[in-house]
């Protein structure tokens, strides 16, 4: 739902706005702390080790990924604000194919370049493979993870930021039961922590695509 921030009482406006985005932080949190408890509960120290191993990358990725969040939601808000909404319209189809192609080429960068990576941080030897393993199944999803973050972000720009808040609970709380069934249930090790962020990431970003696409 689109809502202008430039009509209205300021500062009941910032805070509808700023509140969610808060929330989000929080639940932004939830995926780490829910791979880590679940992954030193039930698959091992090593298992922990190795997601723990793995973070200074996907951090990198995820970087990537904010910082494709905030840089398409300025140019769409200064748009939506002067009420410009061809080019606005042409901003959020710009900024969709470029997310798109950007985060193709950095997913084949981070498959062929996994084990490079983690040398370059020194990982341990008795954690290399699970933590490569975890890294190879993180970057299969980063499509999802990418074009997730981009869709907040257009979001956000047109004055809507409880939308995201609601993928954003919906693919937390999914993470955590996949873990635990994963995990615990199946024992899959390092790989359920990995496909239990893959899965809920995927199915938030394709709702958010579907939902965007219906406005």
């Amino acid at each position: 739902m689109m809502k202008d921030l430039t009509e209205g009482n300021p500062q009941s406006l910032l805070w509808r706005f700023t509140i969610p985005m808060f929330i989000s932080v929080i639940f932004q949190q939830l995926y780490n702390i829910a791979d880590s408890v679940i992954a030193g509960r039930f698959a091992g120290e090593d298992a922990l080790a190795a997601v723990g191993a793995s973070y200074p990358i996907t951090m990198i990725f995820m970087a990537i990924a904010v910082g494709s969040n905030i840089g398409c939601s300025v140019v769409i808000s200064q748009f939506f604000g002067a009420k410009r909404y061809e080019q606005m319209k042409t901003s959020v189809y710009t900024t969709l194919i470029s997310a798109s192609v950007l985060s193709v080429v950095l997913t084949v960068f981070g498959l062929f370049g996994s084990r490079a990576l983690m040398r370059m941080i020194q990982t341990p030897e008795n954690i290399f493979s699970l933590g490569d393993l975890y890294l190879r199944i993180y970057i299969g999803g980063f499509v999802f993870l990418f074009l997730y973050n981009v869709a907040t972000g257009i979001f956000t720009s047109l004055g809507d930021s409880k939308t995201p808040l609601y993928f954003l609970i919906g693919s937390s709380l999914g993470n955590i039961f996949l873990d635990y069934w994963f995990v615990a249930g199946l024992h899959w090790g390092v790989a359920g922590v990995a496909w239990a962020t893959f899965i809920a990431q995927g199915i938030a970003c394709v709702l958010a695509l579907f939902t965007m696409a219906g406005r």
